[in-house]
């Protein structure tokens, strides 16, 4: 059973301690924060052995074996740094960096460490990816050509949403899930990339991102920190098209004909969070000797990185890095 330490003790970590306390491959061994009551708090009400005021005092435990990061992304390359050069193995949350630039960094440093180091971009490890590619190569629906993804919850009252400093903005936050679920269906040969922005605070609150293929195909992604979308995907068809409702964890998968009608419609597997997926691809890579996730390879994650590195660019908006 691997011994999993957390870095942060906030919402998402909370969701993933509860994810890993009902499953059986991994242990709650330590959690720590920035305050030692905040972690041994934490570590209490979920059940973890040991808690720790410093992210430094819990990486020298050499028990620890799985690092989970749960920081703001602004803080990611710096957290993940630390584990790796601790000797850890590292399971850090989406948006993996803030830049493509501190991405190639820390890959590196795993491979020299020969130290597993993935991203946690749920999506891409759960079974709902698998059906719906399953889906469109029955031909079901088509040709594919064209495809629209959206994700948006009211967040402009959350600190990490709204700082500059704390890498905020729709972008890294939201749009990294239109994003991928866009590579995941339609693969990586981009041709051009045009997006927009509103902005506020000094951050983008709100995106829209068209995706042009090299074979023709397109797709229009956006996302939205200031209101509620539908968080819908469609992947549209010569014959047809497929919706998945819920495109940062899907919850039905329904397929329409080219009348409109529905002829079919999947539900993905029960699951205790989603978070699950990605631990155990974690515990089958170390276990394999393994320093990334064929799920989500190094490569995929830098590319997603230079694409929002492109995309931001564009609009004039640089995120301050933290070293």
């Amino acid at each position: 059973m691997v011994k999993m330490g957390f870095i942060g003790a906030g919402t998402i970590a909370e969701i993933m301690a509860k994810t890993i306390n009902e499953m059986d491959c991994v242990e709650a061994y330590a959690v720590s924060a920035r305050e030692l009551g905040r972690a041994e708090k934490f570590a209490e009400k979920y059940g973890f052995q040991k808690a720790y005021g410093s992210y430094e005092e819990m990486l020298s435990d050499t028990e620890v074996q799985l690092v989970y990061i749960a920081t703001p992304h602004s803080h990611h390359y710096k957290h993940v740094k630390m584990c790796l050069e601790a000797g850890k193995n590292v399971l850090c949350e989406k948006a993996f960096t803030v830049n493509a630039q501190q991405a190639r960094k820390l890959l590196n440093l795993a491979k020299e460490k020969n130290l597993l180091l993935t991203e946690a971009i749920w999506t891409r490890y759960m079974p709902s990816r698998n059906m719906i590619n399953d889906l469109i190569e029955s031909g079901v629906i088509g040709e594919v050509t064209s495809l629209t993804a959206n994700l948006g919850y009211v967040l402009d009252h959350v600190e990490r949403m709204i700082k500059p400093e704390l890498a905020g903005g729709a972008l890294l936050d939201l749009g990294v899930y239109p994003i991928n679920f866009a590579r995941m269906v339609m693969g990586t040969n981009i041709k051009e990339v045009s997006a927009q922005a509103v902005f506020e605070h000094g951050v983008d609150m709100i995106n829209s991102i068209v995706f042009s293929y090299e074979d023709g195909k397109m797709a229009t992604l956006q996302s939205n920190g200031r209101a509620v979308l539908d968080r819908k995907g469609v992947i549209f068809g010569t014959k047809g098209y497929i919706e998945v409702t819920n495109i940062n964890n899907p919850e039905m998968i329904r397929v329409y004909d080219k009348d409109h009608k529905e002829t079919a419609s999947y539900f993905p597997p029960k699951q205790i969070s989603g978070y699950e997926y990605e631990v155990e691809a974690c515990v089958r890579a170390m276990e394999n000797g393994e320093l990334e996730c064929p799920e989500m390879p190094h490569e995929e994650t830098i590319c997603i990185m230079e694409l929002m590195d492109q995309i931001r660019e564009s609009w004039g908006y640089e995120i301050p890095e933290i070293e």
